[in-house]
């Protein structure tokens, strides 16, 4: 079956990558520590500044520190199979190497965006889950397994809604060549997704909050799900996020399949 392929694809590529990582085992362990220590800035941050203070928006300390783990899981997940490749696509573009990748017999945006395992940021992926676990422990939260339902569907349609962004700036390679400044908007977009969408409310960047919540939605990608596990469960908030990775894949593959068509080769 074709989506058997597809999973036996990744594994190699996986293992590739990891291969490649360990070949090169000091720059493996500064990344990994470079990660580790980015985690304990945030976490400081946080501790320090609830040290003045008993709520942020609404938030209380360990509701935030769980956002904090679920933004450096979700984070961990999208740099780890998506952000090296993206970064890669002009490069591609510009030497002409996209034409060997466009020969193979497989999709091309899942050749292009998952061909490469950045390893060193995979750790990041189990570090927000402790984090995540650590802070749920100390609100004694009760297991609830519609909680944990509505927290893996937003999860997973975050995570959508952040990898067709960063393909929809990717494409954009195309024209460009050179999108350096482009991909520094993914930074802008991954900054914002840092803070609760709640902090933009009564204050006078309130339109921000509502365009990069229900206009361009990164501000749902770790809220929602935060929200749905330690804050109130918003069945409707649930839906509008579903239905929002939904519609922004759909249209970051349109506008992939449109770029790649207006690609012109090597040799060309």
């Amino acid at each position: 079956m074709a989506i058997a392929r597809y999973f036996r694809l990744i594994g190699s590529l996986a293992r590739y990558g990891l291969a490649r990582e360990l070949a090169f085992r000091g720059n493996f362990l500064v990344k990994l520590s470079v990660e580790v220590i980015w985690l304990g800035i945030m976490l400081s941050f946080y501790e320090t500044v609830y040290g003045r203070t008993n709520s942020i928006a609404g938030w209380t300390k360990p509701e935030l520190l769980f956002f904090v783990g679920c933004f450096f899981m979700l984070n961990g997940l999208i740099e780890t199979l998506f952000l090296e490749n993206c970064n890669e696509f002009s490069e591609l573009v510009r030497t002409g190497d996209l034409d060997f990748l466009l020969l193979r017999p497989i999709d091309e945006q899942f050749l292009i965006t998952c061909r490469r395992f950045d390893w060193a940021t995979a750790p990041n992926i189990l570090m927000g889950l402790a984090v995540m676990v650590i802070q749920l422990v100390k609100m004694g939260w009760q297991f609830d397994p519609t909680r944990i339902l509505a927290f893996a569907i937003t999860f997973s349609s975050g995570a959508l809604i952040a990898y067709s962004l960063m393909v929809t700036l990717t494409a954009t390679s195309v024209w460009m060549v050179r999108n350096q400044s482009l991909m520094e908007m993914w930074w802008l977009f991954s900054s914002l997704a840092r803070y609760p969408k709640q902090i933009f409310l009564g204050t006078p960047a309130e339109p921000i909050g509502f365009l990069f919540t229900f206009i361009l939605p990164i501000l749902l990608v770790v809220s929602v799900p935060a929200e749905s596990m330690v804050r109130t469960l918003d069945w409707r908030m649930v839906a509008f996020t579903t239905v929002a990775a939904l519609l922004c894949v759909k249209a970051s593959r349109a506008f992939f399949r449109h770029a790649l068509r207006s690609y012109r080769s090597a040799s060309s």
